[in-house]
């Protein structure tokens, strides 16, 4: 582990590359760490009736302790990103493994009720907020730009992995131990994922000096290092604008999706609720490797390019990932309109699946716009701005669902809003997502 006081490795070119074997081992690791991120977000929604039940709660007291967890998620998120600057990256993704754990484990205490339930949500949100930021923050710090997009899919597909994983997992421990063991159960993993971190845990040798020790010019064209860029710049350019735009509809789908797509299915599809978490399941599999094969295809075009073969496609990466999002907005369309499960399945698994492509697009686009040394903030504000999606789009969906005439008919004005969202938000990315451009413009190549 290295300290905050510590200066950053020496910065040479390729010395990323000849780092391949600690770069992809803390891909892994950052992998477990958001899988864990994610089992945290499921527990809550696997232990609802049991909760509801033992806490003697209402639906409306169970739903104040689920939104508690975004109270401090966006404000942490860029808080915790701002540290980046001052606290190596590698012991904030400690501290905040320790504080996830710590938020966790308190329900396993018989007399904790529904304060201690809110309290331990609340942490939790505060804790996870810069995770993703703080993870892809560190995680460039061992990749060079044109390498990125994969390793980038492979953490974001930790997502949809800790959904799918911990979905069965999850009920099981609450089938055979109670739904307190299923809070304890994602603490005391993520007690190990910090001792291993502890152990394997550090800085890449592309990663930004912090404290006081930071350079006060240029550390190569390797790192991106370049100070006097202002923020204002950073955060008003077309292409941040439309990742946190992409970013905040894709998010959208995915909060609405974890709140609503059981309700959904059974209602509306007629399924069982095993069948409904099933598809819940294969929906989260099939987001996760879209992601992955996307990455794929980046960086097998980026060998392309090496070997001085021209494009497949010679459009930007704003062009095709906005045409990918406007695909699955009708898609979303489609799926809503039609009552024919099997056609929902399709579309579900299919080009709805695509959207989450614009999260790993976003983050190396922003990534590939800032300086090193700012790269933990503007990764932060984009998450402090697409984290609003998991406050709003449960509420407003629910708030559709109740005004339409027929439960079929609210969730069909429901998603239809979200195929609004995620095609105007495609437009956006088409037209103004240009990291090359951008970073030209501002002097960040």
């Amino acid at each position: 582990m290295t300290s905050a006081a510590e200066s950053a490795p020496a910065v040479v070119p390729g010395a990323a590359a000849a780092e391949r074997g600690p770069a992809w081992r803390t891909t892994w690791l950052l992998l477990a760490f958001m899988l864990v991120n994610f089992a945290d977000k499921t527990v809550m929604g696997l232990a609802a009736n049991p909760v509801m039940h033992d806490l003697g709660l209402t639906r409306e007291q169970f739903g104040t302790a689920s939104s508690a967890f975004f109270a401090l998620f966006s404000l942490a998120a860029l808080a915790g990103s701002f540290l980046t600057r001052t606290v190596r990256t590698s012991v904030l993704l400690l501290g905040m493994a320790l504080l996830w754990s710590a938020a966790q484990l308190p329900m396993l205490i018989g007399a904790a009720g529904f304060g201690v339930l809110v309290v331990t949500r609340v942490l939790l949100g505060a804790a996870e907020g810069p995770a993703s930021p703080v993870a892809l923050h560190h995680l460039y710090g061992w990749f060079e730009q044109k390498d990125r997009t994969l390793p980038t899919a492979v953490l974001l597909a930790g997502a949809a992995a800790g959904v799918a994983i911990a979905a069965p997992t999850l009920g099981m421990v609450i089938d055979h131990w109670g739904w307190r063991w299923a809070f304890g159960v994602v603490g005391l993993v993520g007690l190990v994922w910090a001792a291993v971190w502890l152990r394997y845990g550090k800085e890449g040798p592309l990663a930004p000096p912090v404290g006081g020790r930071r350079t006060p010019e240029p550390v190569s064209a390797a790192t991106g290092a370049v100070p006097g860029v202002p923020y204002r710049k950073l955060l008003l350019s077309g292409t941040w604008l439309a990742a946190a735009l992409g970013s905040f509809a894709a998010y959208w789908t995915l909060s609405a999706g974890l709140t609503w797509s059981a309700d959904y299915f059974q209602e509306v599809g007629g399924l069982s609720l095993r069948g409904a978490s099933l598809l819940i399941m294969l929906s989260a599999l099939s987001k996760g490797a879209a992601m992955l094969a996307h990455g794929a295809l980046v960086q097998w075009s980026v060998k392309r390019a090496k070997a001085g073969l021209p494009p497949r496609l010679p459009w930007s990466s704003g062009v095709k990932t906005g045409l990918v999002m406007i695909l699955a907005g009708v898609a979303m369309v489609g799926f809503a309109a039609t009552d024919v499960l099997w056609l929902k399945i399709v579309l579900l698994l299919g080009p709805m699946a695509v959207t989450d492509i614009i999260l790993t697009v976003a983050a190396t686009a922003v990534s590939r716009i800032s300086p090193a040394d700012r790269r933990g903030v503007t990764l932060g504000a984009l998450t402090c701005v697409f984290a609003l999606a998991g406050v709003l789009a449960p509420l407003v969906m629910g708030r559709i669902v109740d005004a339409g005439t027929t439960v079929a008919s609210g969730y069909f004005g429901a998603y239809v809003l979200m195929a609004g969202l995620v095609t105007t938000a495609g437009v956006a990315v088409t037209l103004f997502l240009r990291p090359e451009r951008d970073a030209r413009r501002l002097g960040t190549e």
